[in-house]
Order: C-alpha cells, then structure tokens, then sequence
C-alpha cells in the first residue's frame, strides 16, 4: 500500500487492514522458512506495509 491510500483510510480500517498484513507477514514467514519463496521481497513489502499502517496509526491516535 501506497502512502496516499493508507492516509485516505478511517482509524477502523487501518486497524482491520493491520491485522490483515501482520497475518499475510507472519504467513509468508512461515512459508519461506519451510520452502523458500520464489520472490522473498515480498516478506519485506508487507513488513514495510505493517510499519506504514502502525506509524500512522498512532500518529492519529496522537492527535
């Protein structure tokens, strides 16, 4: 996700939509440490995206 798509979300869907890539890293963790993932970045793309999603989280929640 898109810095402009995640600031365009309500506090309800970044929380849901937190919790969808925390599983989808968690998955693609397990996955590559059992057989290696034929593209491995994805596991840093939806790392990234949690880290996106969590620092505007409480950014707003801040405010």
């Amino acid at each position: 996700m898109r810095q402009s798509e995640i600031k365009e979300l309500s506090i309800e869907e970044l929380k849901e939509r937190l919790g969808e890539f925390k599983k989808q890293h968690a998955d693609l963790k397990m996955a590559h440490a059992v057989t290696p993932l034929e593209n491995p970045l994805q596991i840093r793309k939806a790392r990234r995206t949690v880290a996106r999603l969590a620092t505007e989280l409480t950014k707003r929640e801040l405010q």
